[in-house]
């Protein structure tokens, strides 16, 4: 175990340093890889905070859904499997849930600015 800062902590100050100290002093195309820079630090602040928690109940509902268990990957090529061989479709129990809610967990940490996530989020 360390001490303070965690990770998740120094990522974001890094992004944050960089986003109001260092763009503003920087121009044209570097500008632009800079902005790419900050962005894929808050995605990957977003996956440290979001993807445990997401990815145990998507295997969760998977093993629901499968009747099998296994690593989040064997389960997700399970399903692949089932669905492309005509096992599995829309009209089984509980899939459209889970599918929805696998694209939404995936666009929290994406795309959280999405127009459509966000819309979705109100409902």
């Amino acid at each position: 175990m360390q001490d303070e800062p965690t990770p998740t902590e120094l990522i974001k100050a890094v992004a944050d340093f960089l986003r109001s100290e260092i763009t503003p002093a920087i121009k044209g195309h570097n500008a632009f890889k800079l902005r790419v820079g900050i962005n894929a630090l808050d995605l990957v602040t977003r996956q440290l905070a979001l993807a445990e928690m997401s990815d145990t109940a998507e295997a969760a509902r998977l093993k629901q859904l499968l009747g099998v268990d296994g690593s989040l990957m064997e389960l997700n090529r399970a399903l692949s499997d089932k669905i492309a061989n005509g096992e599995v479709d829309r009209t089984t129990p509980g899939l459209s849930e889970h599918l929805w809610q696998s694209t939404m967990d995936k666009l929290a940490v994406d795309q959280p600015n999405y127009a459509s996530y966000k819309r979705e989020l109100d409902k």
